[in-house]
């Protein structure tokens, strides 16, 4: 079964409109383990506008199923992640100022960077991730890289599965088929929702994890929280 791990950014953004400690972020973190989620994820960004560096140390110690971290490897994300020591990092060639992630890695360009990079994390016993796009020429680089798993960009796909599930699809299963094959694990986030989760996770099984924020707090607004982790494990059962 693929793994669900839930980014909470969305509750620190909340919180931070306001100032204070409403919502709880941690209370949050703990309570989506206590509903069924398998994971919790992170990005702290430089200017903290929403994960703060003080929450990615507060919630480190009451993760009990996988905590994972991600961001752009700037030296200071690095030293924080090294300093945690999550189960996992997962790699996005964000500029600092974006207003989210909208595009993987070019891991033929950046293949000493990230080689690198990644070594530094291995070396530390962290497993690395690093975002991709459905390219095959960029899972291929991937492998290069020495990273442990690739996390397909999955944005285009929920933008056309409404109009054509199969079209939408068919790169990511090129893509995940050809990782699968070089022995490279697996993940997948980026506009995942309780539409278009279920189809992704039918065409392609081997998926080891979605990571899901976004989609997720806005149906928790509706549905509460509890029971959307439920829908969520549900498409992926």
């Amino acid at each position: 079964m693929t793994r669900l791990s839930v980014n909470i950014n969305k509750i620190a953004t909340l919180r931070n409109a306001r100032g204070g400690n409403i919502p709880n972020v941690l209370e949050v973190a703990i309570n989506c383990q206590k509903f069924g989620a398998q994971g919790i994820t992170v990005h702290p960004r430089p200017d903290e506008r929403h994960i703060t560096r003080k929450d990615v140390y507060d919630i480190k110690p009451h993760i009990f199923t996988e905590f994972n971290i991600e961001g752009y490897p700037g030296e200071d994300f690095i030293r924080l992640v090294i300093d945690v020591k999550p189960d996992q990092v997962t790699l996005v060639p964000d500029d600092p100022l974006q207003l989210t992630s909208d595009h993987g890695w070019d891991t033929i360009k950046h293949k000493t960077f990230l080689q690198e990079v990644i070594g530094r994390f291995q070396k530390a016993g962290i497993r690395t991730s690093i975002f991709v796009d459905p390219d095959l020429r960029m899972v291929e680089g991937a492998k290069e890289t020495g990273t442990n798993r690739i996390e397909l960009y999955t944005e285009p796909y929920a933008t056309l599965y409404p109009i054509d599930p199969e079209k939408a699809i068919a790169p990511f299963k090129e893509a995940a088929k050809l990782a699968k094959s070089l022995g490279i694990g697996i993940n997948a986030g980026h506009d995942l929702n309780l539409k278009n989760l279920r189809f992704l996770c039918d065409h392609i099984p081997y998926i080891d994890e979605v990571s899901i924020g976004h989609a997720l707090i806005a149906d928790a607004l509706y549905l509460g929280l509890r029971n959307t982790i439920q829908e969520y494990l549900s498409c992926l059962d």
